[in-house]
């Protein structure tokens, strides 16, 4: 979220509004600042905290060459994405994806909502791609690159 709009006092609301919570989960934030935004998640308590995957997508989204800047990682059954153009942050989600058809019909589906053209595009990808998965993306990205 936008940081002028983030409230410490108000994350656990916030966060509510867009994903189930159990009582017994722990909000945490942290800023992304090249973004001017804040990330807010949830940590069962019985887990070791760590930060989420979308963090480091976030942190490594300025390392994409080209204008339009998108990386993803596809592992334990979700799709972790975020898109930028230039330095403005346009989408960081998660979505569940089973399987990499499906983790791709999410990336089309939100390239096609921010209308960019994966033709003009590279897919820089955090989580191990296998061959069939990587000629899959090569069919619509300009490239697909390995961070």
């Amino acid at each position: 979220m936008p940081t002028h709009f983030f409230n410490t006092t108000s994350a656990r609301e916030i966060l509510a509004e867009v994903a189930c919570l159990k009582e017994s989960d722990s909000v945490k934030w942290v800023e992304v600042p090249q973004y001017d935004a804040v990330l807010v998640y949830a940590v069962d308590n019985e887990r070791v905290e760590a930060l989420p995957e979308l963090y480091y997508l976030l942190r490594d989204l300025p390392s994409c060459r080209d204008y339009n800047k998108i990386v993803a990682s596809h592992k334990e059954g979700y799709l972790f994405l975020a898109i930028a153009q230039g330095g403005s942050l346009l989408l960081a989600n998660v979505f569940q994806a089973a399987d990499f058809t499906t983790a791709e019909y999410y990336i089309f589906l939100a390239m096609k909502q921010l209308q960019l053209n994966p033709e003009v595009s590279t897919i820089c990808m955090r989580s191990f791609v296998g061959p069939e998965e990587e000629m899959s993306l090569y069919r619509y990205f300009k490239s697909v690159e390995q961070i």
